[in-house]
């Protein structure tokens, strides 16, 4: 399990740990080129890395529509590319296809939303990200959020 960035109600964060379940034990991702310290951002897994993009530090505030690419096997992170990239949001939706980064939805500079982008996450050249349609409406924080359901127990008879 790979954490990163985030809020800590004093500071926001661009750093984070890997934990191995193995050792029960954290190890620091590098601090090297990491992106902008951030919290409401999205990551996915692509099999082999951690995709990290957009979010919001409330200072100011700023909005990113920046990202970076963690290998954890190198302990290295490799910037994104902005070309094409979708708006800079916070609290949006992201999936990993097995080929590429969906983002969609979220919120950004008082707007909610209806688009979102395409980032292929290719070895080689910087991958382009490709804008995506608006087919429905903005929508503020779209990834469903669990509801508690009540555990039933059956009573001894």
């Amino acid at each position: 399990m790979i954490v990163w960035g985030g809020y800590d109600i004093t500071n926001y964060l661009n750093t984070g740990g890997r934990y191995n379940p193995g050792t029960d034990s954290w190890t620091t991702t590098s601090t090297t080129s990491p992106p902008d310290d951030r919290a409401w951002h999205t990551a996915v897994w692509t099999g082999n890395e951690m995709i990290v993009w957009g979010g919001v530090r409330s200072t100011s505030p700023t909005y990113f529509n920046t990202g970076g690419k963690y290998n954890p096997s190198t302990d290295t992170w490799t910037v994104t590319s902005t070309i094409n990239a979708p708006d800079a949001r916070f609290s949006h939706t992201a999936v990993w296809t097995d080929r590429e980064m969906i983002v969609w939805g979220g919120t950004g500079d008082a707007s909610h939303f209806n688009t979102g982008g395409r980032y292929c996450a290719q070895s080689g050249p910087t991958p382009t990200p490709t804008p995506t349609p608006t087919p429905c409406t903005g929508r503020c924080e779209p990834t469903p959020r669990p509801r508690p359901t009540p555990h039933v127990r059956p009573s001894p008879r």
